[in-house]
């Protein structure tokens, strides 16, 4: 009887293999998604306006894919479209009646060209979704002194409550928080994403506070925005996940390695920007009677 062949050796996984990973593309682009996010920010200017009217635009395509429009691009590409129109508008002008003047274009556009009344509301409320991308941004960075103060904030409580809530829930388990939409979300990443997010958005305004950047706000009020804003980006993202799980898909597009589409990558700033985005409403029209 002839001896069995000998197995070769055991060669260590190479760095190709590594690199191929999901879990290594996920890493690899969201190192690159975070460097661009916070060094466009810190610049400023063009190059930040017009990576958030990119961004718009690309949230309000995969929208309108997932949409019962999605048969019509024609709606996806001109909802896109108007929503990078009007953010450049503002960047442009600094005129947000400009921009608002430039999505109802779009707007119309939209409503004109759908074949049926649900395509037309849909690729509308994609517009106003994306739009929410498109404008609050370059709104919140544009403000005096704090705009960049606001962005980091934005960052940090958005990604804060992202890392801690899958970590904790990980770790802890527990009961799921809304199975149907997402089976893998617990309350306690929940909880942990909300104490995070919270510390990180003080954290951010006290750095800001000790070098004359912020205004003296009191912390604790900080922290109460910051846990508001976590809690809305939690929701911001189970929304997102019921419009995919209607839509029978697991991404929303397959744009970033790793990540899937750019609303995968930004349901829950969606929803902290529409806190923001209030916020500018609200203290424009406090500063308007004594202008």
């Amino acid at each position: 009887m002839a001896s069995p062949e000998p197995r070769p050796p055991a060669t260590p996984r190479s760095t190709g293999s590594f690199l191929s990973s999901e879990l290594s593309r996920r890493i690899l682009s969201g190192i690159a998604l975070v460097a661009v996010a916070l060094g466009t920010a810190w610049w400023g200017g063009l190059a930040f306006d017009i990576l958030w009217a990119l961004a718009g635009a690309l949230v309000c395509r995969e929208w309108v894919a997932l949409s019962p429009a999605r048969d019509q691009p024609v709606l996806a590409l001109g909802g896109a479209a108007a929503v990078a129109v009007a953010s450049v508008v503002l960047s442009v002008s600094g005129h947000l009646p400009s921009a608002l003047t430039a999505l109802a274009v779009g707007a119309a556009g939209l409503a004109a060209l759908g074949r049926d009344r649900t395509s037309r509301l849909w690729a509308l409320a994609g517009l106003l979704y994306a739009a929410v991308i498109g404008l609050v941004p370059v709104a919140a960075r544009a403000l005096p002194e704090v705009g960049l103060v606001v962005i980091l904030w934005m960052f940090a409580v958005v990604w804060m409550t992202d890392i801690a809530a899958y970590f904790t829930g990980r770790s802890l388990g527990g009961p799921k928080l809304w199975p149907s939409i997402s089976p893998k979300k617990t309350w306690s990443g929940f909880f942990g994403g909300l104490l995070a997010g919270s510390l990180a958005g003080m954290a951010v305004v006290a750095v800001a506070q000790d070098n004359g950047v912020a205004q003296p706000v009191p912390l604790w009020l900080v922290g109460c925005c910051s846990a508001i804003a976590s809690a809305l980006g939690q929701l911001g993202d189970l929304a997102e996940s019921a419009l995919k799980r209607r839509a029978g898909v697991k991404d929303s597009g397959h744009i970033i390695p790793g990540h899937g589409g750019v609303m995968d990558r930004l349901d829950a700033f969606w929803a902290v920007a529409v806190l923001v985005g209030l916020g500018l409403v609200v203290s424009s029209t406090v500063r308007a009677p004594a202008l």
